[in-house]
């Protein structure tokens, strides 16, 4: 009997691509890949790469090198490229990047396992040459769901795999593989964006907006929770806009109900949420739904008007005030987080000063700061009224500095609150860690629980705050080892 083919997936960027991770796993497992979690114990190492930012994009060709390294040293014959970077540059990636043996573009995927094969025989597959995604697409929403099924659209994968395929735990387990034990697990609840921020490029690699049907969500949300997933967290490039290529821009507030009620999940999370497309209905839901995470993760990524104009959004700090106090005077305990980007070109003095007012009166729990830089290809990179680069860093070190103080006051004021938090980790010498509702798996802090006998990962434990370390909380758990189980688990 032949020796199996080894593959491992090594994963950079959002959550977005660790979702398209576990699709390439479902896919390669299915074909007789196995899968190892090690580059060096692969026959080859596939890098899905971010493509976002020049740090993301210095991260995937570091982790791309990495890999390549092992080449000559252990059983990794081969390193692919595929994700956002390799779908955004394609050839001009595989021409500067002669280490990766493939680059592989978001097509490739439904025949990711031939290809990997003729690149591991020692063949060559053509890398893609980059096209604008937006336009594989029609220009209405409503026209897109029947085009979509021929566009490759990563994370869409049908809800069932095909007969004689399915994992045990039934036929409606989606075309995807867990890659790691963790209780929580993103879902994707669409694919593109076609809102035209002048400082983003993704809509020209990820293409335009399409929505999953709601029961493709609700069969992966199923599965998961089959597998021992606990919270899961609905992500896209904008969620706010689902179910608008559906007939129904409402869609969410009905699916979100529809989720909580999913047999041993215990919280549902939504993310990247836009300010301008909030509704009072989805902010209802969002914060009076049991198991639903009243959660806002708005992307602001400014608060002064003529900024944000250039940026081609929408908004100013007065408006995005009264929509956190309609938050807060529905579920008080709210979580809120955003990043912003200082330095952006023509911010004036008084911009900078404007975002400031706004940061000290948000009373966000997370920030996060970024300095403006070019992205080729968008519209804010032809601008002419760029800030010097010392001018920018001197503002990212200032708004940073402000921000990090203001998420540990936000922490502070949590000191007392009843918390429920999901546990993620259980340690003998570093402690319990979990997240409460107002937390988001990896960006916005955690809470060591002060005492932990009889927990373990996945259960959740209603605690009291009693501390805090900068922007993360400690806790004191109240029913020592209990599984919160009541309607309010989760909020």
């Amino acid at each position: 009997m032949p020796e199996r083919r080894t593959v491992a997936l090594v994963t950079l960027g959002c959550a977005r691509n660790e979702v398209d991770s576990e699709e390439l796993a479902g896919r390669l497992e299915a074909d007789g890949w196995q899968l190892v979690e090690d580059a060096a114990d692969a026959d080859v190492a596939v890098v899905n790469t971010c493509g976002f930012v020049e740090a993301a994009k210095k991260d995937s060709v570091d982790a791309l090198l990495e890999a390549n390294d092992l080449k000559g040293h252990g059983r990794t014959q081969a390193v692919v490229a595929v994700g956002c970077m390799a779908e955004r540059y394609g050839k001009e990636l595989a021409e500067a990047l002669p280490e990766a043996d493939g680059v592989l573009g978001f097509d490739d995927y439904t025949d990711i396992s031939d290809r990997l094969q003729t690149i591991l025989s020692g063949g060559i597959h053509a890398s893609h040459t980059p096209r604008d995604r937006r336009k594989l697409l029609p220009i209405s929403p409503a026209e897109r769901q029947e085009a979509g099924t021929s566009v490759a659209l990563p994370g869409h994968g049908p809800a069932d795999l095909p007969e004689g395929l399915a994992p045990a735990s039934g036929p409606r387990a989606p075309l995807r593989r867990r890659l790691d034990g963790s209780p929580v697990a993103s879902v994707k609840l669409a694919s593109g964006c076609d809102r035209r921020c002048s400082f983003c490029a993704i809509p020209s690699f990820r293409g335009s907006f399409i929505s999953r049907r709601p029961s493709d969500v609700l069969n992966e949300t199923r599965w998961l929770a089959e597998q021992g997933v606990k919270e899961i967290m609905l992500v896209s490039e904008n969620n706010t806009s689902y179910g608008k290529d559906l007939g129904d821009i409402r869609l969410l507030e009905s699916l979100l109900p529809e989720l909580a009620e999913v047999d041993g999940l215990e919280r549902v999370r939504v993310s990247y949420l836009q300010p301008a497309e909030m509704r009072p209905g989805l902010i209802d839901v969002l914060t009076s739904t049991p198991k639903v995470a009243p959660y806002f993760d708005l992307s602001f990524q400014h608060s002064a008007p003529d900024v944000l104009r250039a940026m081609r959004r929408f908004g100013d700090t007065d408006r995005f005030l009264e929509l956190l106090d309609t938050i807060r005077s529905k579920a008080p305990q709210a979580g809120v987080r955003s990043n912003f980007i200082v330095g952006f070109p023509g911010e004036s003095e008084a911009d900078l000063a404007e975002l400031e007012r706004f940061l000290n009166h948000a009373r966000l729990d997370a920030i996060g700061v970024f300095g403006y830089s070019d992205e080729e290809g968008t519209e804010a990179a032809t601008y002419d009224n760029k800030l010097d680069e010392d001018v920018v860093a001197e503002r990212l070190a200032r708004v940073s500095r402000l921000a990090e103080e203001l998420v540990s006051q936000r922490a502070e004021e949590r000191v007392g609150e009843t918390v429920h938090v999901l546990v993620e980790s259980v340690d003998e010498e570093e402690g319990v860690h979990g997240r409460a509702a107002h937390q988001a798996p990896e960006t916005d802090g955690q809470v060591r629980l002060t005492s932990g006998g009889g927990l373990r990962v996945g259960r959740m434990v209603e605690a009291k705050v009693v501390g805090t370390e900068g922007v993360d909380l400690v806790a004191e758990p109240l029913f020592q080892g209990s599984l919160a189980c009541s309607e309010e688990a989760g909020r």
